[in-house]
């Protein structure tokens, strides 16, 4: 919901968007400022979340209750009212103990102050001689980010507090605590000791879930102004307008802004004049969401291991004039649907949407001005209706097809202008804070009111679109507490992954931050639940093409990177990629490498940029392909970014607006089909290996062998070595458990980086079986890759060998001869 300070003044705007005579604009509206308590219940009226729903002619009080996550306070469904304490600032907590006692504590803002009371109830009849302690703390956001006492403790150099509870004339053990405002928001933590003075035995009692009782001290209490209407017509479009905090602090306030309402799910674009020109603005829109008819639609809920990933921009991927698409629907949800072929045929089943809300045009859709809505962009008529209908009927298609849907979300930061500024920025942005954060408009996403808001935003997007997952952008910002610290639990990432709703979907953390275009390396808190997208294994693998890297670095990317998820996940959360929308596409991997790129770890493989030369072209093809086949032959979940399968070029530039729409007449290029085949055979590939290479679990030592090109053991810390091979052992109970019914053999698969020629001892196969080669990336098309696979004979009894090219990789499947 939208927070604000008591002290700042709002204003409700209308704006019409037809010509109506201004007699027929008379409502009955009612504006109130909330949490002004006056010691009797406070009647809820309409938040800013739900002017755009519930305006038409709703009677007044016809309101479901929402209960604010911040301001604790107790909903009675039957008066449809909100109950506030009878004192201004009092927040009020029950808990149980861990031997069925209740302690209660209140907290009360007098003034400058923050006024504690904790009240414990009898401990049992066998106590009365006991003593009572306190031991607190008192923390940003963890038991890992402690504060500083204030001066009346400054002499104690502990983080810790022991204080004697004593006796009431109610006969309660009591204690009262007293904090100065400027020290706030923090939590309060605190366990109680019984000291039995009998024999100095000392019991630490704590809550019924037997952790330390835990209360927020200072956080936003949910003052929330908000308007009621009896009625409105649904051409109607709004907005506030804030006129500034009392203590004006903020310089830049423009009083004249008229603030979109955060929670608003259909906008209205309009051209607003900011003194030196019309700028367009988006506004709230009063009218119901369309209805949409989910009858049939069934959520794919593939496993994770099943995954094969398709990055793609909506507005990019049809606007170009080669998608033959009628101009109204080229670059829309409809023209995604209209090429849903082509992604089929490449084995998709998934597709990862760069971010959809409303965005700053100028910078791109990585910086969001919304989270409630797609942008009207990407609907057919450009209207936000349409984007909203349209959406939903994509996804419904992606799903009749087995695809499913997932969202590139930014919930770290907003653009400059347009976005949540000038609402209460104090509290939804790092104002004025000593944080070391690029971005002037990074959001404070740990606050509880921003958290609450993402969560909603979340939740949405899940319950009324039916996405099946997201992809959070510059994740290690979610890390951040609202004060600049570093959160090893930060509460918003933690409520993602234990909400009953969002649990159930696919979460993804991508370390990728927008504003200087770089991966973040951090170790991601995850509770079992959080996948990430694997920047390590992007690196690791064009290292090791480019004949950089060792062996080992590999063979942990080809595994699952168990350096990573092997505590409590596995490989099916790592989401492996070779090339993103962010930094060089494949084909300009192989293509540049000078200048500022070295950061990209491409390698032109011998001339930069455009060339003429075959040994240069061959070169880079080989490589495009060894790129490609890593990926899918690794365990984890293949990313493929849209263009790379018909060779997509940045012209050798790394940034995001660079990348031009999808040219759909490179497929037809002799480069771009046997590239679309090479990938449907790969994705056919894993699913018919599905025990070897969709894995939810790491392979055991003895399903793998490693050797050099001669069968001898790799050479695994020597950076001059550059051929890996593996053998993947396959076994009849993972065959069985995986649902294959006739047994399939080995698989052999070999990597040479090396600018010669390795000849390859092959390990023999168990008794009636053969080697089929089924890839060689080194061969021309169409012989480089084959469903059958090529015989390979022996040159002698027991043993067999096969040539492998410079800069190459192959793959051999063992099978019976009659295969």
């Amino acid at each position: 919901m939208t927070t604000l300070p008591p002290s700042l003044v709002t204003k409700l705007c209308f704006y019409n968007c037809i010509a109506v005579e201004p007699s027929k604009l008379a409502f009955a509206t009612h504006c109130v400022c909330g949490n002004k308590a006056t010691g009797k219940p406070v009647q809820k009226k309409l938040l800013p979340r739900d002017v755009s729903q519930n305006v038409i002619k709703t009677p007044r009080w016809s309101l479901n209750l929402m209960e604010s996550a911040t301001s604790r306070l107790f909903v009675q469904g039957t008066e449809q009212m909100i109950t506030a304490c009878n004192e201004v600032g009092v927040s009020s907590y029950l808990f149980r103990t861990e031997n069925g006692s209740l302690v209660k504590v209140s907290v009360i803002k007098k003034n400058v102050k923050y006024a504690v009371h904790i009240e414990v109830s009898s401990l049992g009849p066998d106590t009365s001689d006991s003593k009572l302690l306190l031991t607190w703390g008192i923390y940003r956001s963890d038991s890992s980010c402690p504060m500083p006492f204030d001066s009346q403790h400054s002499s104690i150099d502990v983080r810790t507090i022991e204080t004697p509870l004593t006796r009431n004339s109610f006969g309660q053990l009591a204690l009262d605590l007293e904090f100065e405002a400027k020290q706030t928001p923090f939590y309060l933590s605190f366990l109680l000791k019984s000291v039995l003075n009998a024999e100095s035995t000392v019991i630490e009692i704590r809550s019924h879930r037997r952790e330390n009782f835990c209360v927020p001290i200072g956080f936003d209490r949910g003052d929330v102004w908000h308007a009621s209407l009896e009625g409105a017509w649904n051409f109607l479009s709004y907005g506030y307008q804030c006129k500034g905090s009392a203590e004006g602090n903020n310089e830049n306030f423009d009083a004249n802004l008229i603030v979109w309402d955060p929670y608003a799910k259909v906008a209205v674009t309009v051209s607003v004049d900011n003194g030196s020109g019309l700028l367009p603005r988006y506004l709230g829109r009063l009218c119901k969401e369309p209805v949409f008819d989910w009858n049939g639609d069934v959520r794919p809920n593939l496993a994770m291991e099943k995954l094969v990933v398709y990055r793609l921009n909506v507005r990019h991927f049809t606007e170009h004039k080669s998608s033959q698409l009628s101009k109204d629907i080229a670059g829309t949800f409809v023209g995604l649907t209209e090429k849903l072929n082509h992604l089929k045929n490449l084995g998709v089943n998934a597709v990862l949407l760069e971010p959809i809300f409303p965005f700053d045009e100028k910078k791109g859709p990585y910086f969001p001005c919304h989270f409630f809505s797609p942008t009207n962009l990407y609907g057919p008529s450009g209207g936000s209706v349409s984007a909203i209908s349209s959406m939903k009927e994509m996804v419904k298609n992606m799903h009749s097809n087995g695809i499913e849907v997932l969202l590139e979300v930014v919930f770290t930061h907003t653009a400059d202008h347009g976005a949540l500024q000038g609402i209460d920025d104090p509290s939804y942005y790092y104002v004025n804070r000593d944080v070391d954060l690029q971005l002037s408009s990074a959001l404070n996403c740990n606050y509880p009111v921003v958290q609450g808001m993402i969560l909603d935003s979340l939740r949405y997007w899940v319950t009324e679109f039916y996405v099946d997952g997201f992809c959070f952008i510059n994740a290690s910002s979610l890390l951040i507490g609202f004060h600049g610290e570093r959160l090893s639990r930060p509460p918003l990432v933690e409520a993602i992954a234990f909400d009953p709703l969002l649990s159930k979907i696919k979460i993804i953390a991508d370390c990728w931050d927008p504003q200087d275009m770089v991966p973040k390396e951090t170790c991601f808190p995850h509770w079992k639940r959080w996948a990430e997208l694997n920047t390590k294994f992007c690196y690791d693998v064009r290292n090791f093409l480019r004949g950089e890297g060792l062996l080992s670095n590999l063979a942990t990317r080809l595994c699952g990177s168990g350096d990573i998820f092997l505590r409590g996940r596995g490989p099916s959360f790592s989401f492996n990629f070779i090339a993103r929308n962010f930094g060089l596409p494949l084909v300009d991997v192989v293509s540049f490498s000078s200048g500022g790129l070295a950061l990209e770890s491409s390698w032109n493989c011998g001339e930069e940029g455009p060339t003429n030369k075959t040994p240069v072209l061959e070169r880079r093809l080989k490589q495009i392909r060894n790129h490609l086949f890593i990926l899918y032959v690794s365990l984890g979940v293949p990313v493929l970014n849209m263009g790379d399968e018909c060779g997509q070029s940045s012209g050798g530039s790394i940034l995001y607006v660079d990348r031009k729409p999808f040219d759909w007449n490179a497929l037809s290029t002799s480069f771009g089909n046997q590239t679309t085949r090479f990938i449907s055979f790969l994705s056919s590939l894993r699913v018919r290996r599905s025990d070897l290479l969709q894995r939810g679990n790491f392979l055991k030592e003895e399903n793998v062998q490693w050797n050099g090109s001669d069968q001898s053991p790799p050479r695994w810390e020597d950076p001059t070595c550059k051929f890996l091979a593996m053998t993947l052992k396959a076994d009849e109970e993972t065959q069985s458990s995986y649902g294959l019914s006739h047994p399939k053999g080995d698989l052999y698969i070999a990597f040479n980086a090396a600018g010669q020629s390795e000849s390859v001892v092959l390990p023999p196969t168990p008794e009636g079986m053969v080697w089929r080669r089924l890839v060689d990336t080194a061969l021309p098309f169409p012989a480089f890759f084959s469903n059958d696979g090529e015989l390979v004979v022996e040159q002698m009894a027991g043993l067999i060998t096969y040539e492998m090219k410079s800069h190459s990789c192959t793959l051999f499947e063992a099978s019976s001869h009659d295969s």
